[in-house]
């Protein structure tokens, strides 16, 4: 069977404007190192309003924003401050701590505007968990593009056929972005046997607009629906449409909680015990720092949910 499991998003509302997330859910934390699947929008905001993520903070991962329509200003406690189009890349890894804010750009706001993105986040390897922070921007004009039978590609990151993009990932990873012309289409073929006999990889596709089909399935809009790697895929359209294709090996077990990912439980304790020492007072934090130019915060919720891929685990405080 090609598609092992159909995944319907959780419609969650961020205040303004609502997302479509995919991952992670009880039935399904995670596809390869992808940990977190959000499709924001489109939403269109009248002027003077925007986008406000107040500054937040995350361990052992990376985010990765990719636009498909509006600009976002994102600040952090590197001091890096990046304005993102559409077509370009944010990749911002976490490691042992890193504190950041993503906020509409003045000149969105002048004007009615649409915001459309997809936010993913990638579980880092157990061996790079604790990395320092850092933070890395990749122009449109940087990452592979091309066209094939009616579909223009672009590979945000990872390897694909003899496309390699700039991103740097920390374990194999697949990430596409395809937009698809009437009676477009695009080959996935299998994963390799030299992949599939040493890890396992995994796959699957989202469906940002009507119109795709998965071997000449109909793929219902805001589906994300997991591949057998082992199985050539044909995508195709019967109207412009747009997809993404994400994946990746598989990671062993992880946890979510809020904004935080880890292999380890106690260490998201940990970080639960450090934002709250930061809301207290941000310049007395051991592990996290302040963004410049911001003086609010998210606080640490009290209703989160913990998420693992790890049935086994006992449960977080």
């Amino acid at each position: 069977m090609t598609v092992e499991q159909l995944i319907i998003p959780e419609k969650h509302d961020l205040g303004g404007f609502s997302v479509q997330r995919s991952l992670p859910q009880e039935s399904r934390t995670m596809v390869g190192p992808f940990i977190f699947f959000d499709h924001l929008g489109p939403a269109v905001f009248p002027p003077g309003e925007g986008v406000d993520v107040r500054p937040h903070p995350h361990i052992n991962l990376a985010t990765v924003t990719y636009l498909l329509e509006g600009s976002l200003l994102h600040r952090d406690s590197l001091g890096i401050v990046q304005e993102i189009v559409p077509g370009e890349v944010n990749w911002m890894t976490a490691g042992k701590g890193v504190v950041h804010s993503e906020r509409s750009p003045n000149d969105f706001r002048e004007s009615e505007a649409t915001l459309h993105a997809i936010q993913t986040w990638i579980a880092l390897p157990e061996s790079h968990e604790e990395i320092d922070p850092s933070f890395s921007h990749y122009p449109a004009a940087n990452l592979p593009q091309w066209t094939e039978t009616g579909t223009a590609a672009t590979l945000i990151a990872g390897e694909f056929q003899s496309y390699t993009s700039p991103v740097k990932t920390f374990s194999p990873t697949l990430y596409l972005s395809l937009s698809l012309t009437s009676g477009g289409r695009f080959q996935l073929p299998a994963v390799s046997a030299k992949n599939a006999s040493t890890e396992k990889f995994e796959r699957a596709i989202y469906s940002i607009t009507p119109g795709i089909s998965i071997n000449g399935n109909t793929l219902e809009q805001y589906r994300l629906a997991v591949i057998d790697p082992d199985t050539a895929v044909e995508i195709s359209a019967d109207s412009a449409a747009e997809c993404m294709v994400i994946g990746g090996t598989a990671m062993g077990n992880r946890t979510k909680y809020w904004n935080f990912v880890s292999s380890k439980p106690e260490r998201i304790e940990q970080a639960k015990t450090d934002w709250k020492a930061f809301e207290t007072d941000p310049s007395s934090s051991q592990r996290f720092d302040a963004v410049e130019g911001e003086t609010e915060c998210i606080p640490l919720p009290d209703n989160a949910k913990a998420i693992s891929s790890n049935r086994s685990a006992p449960p977080l405080s």
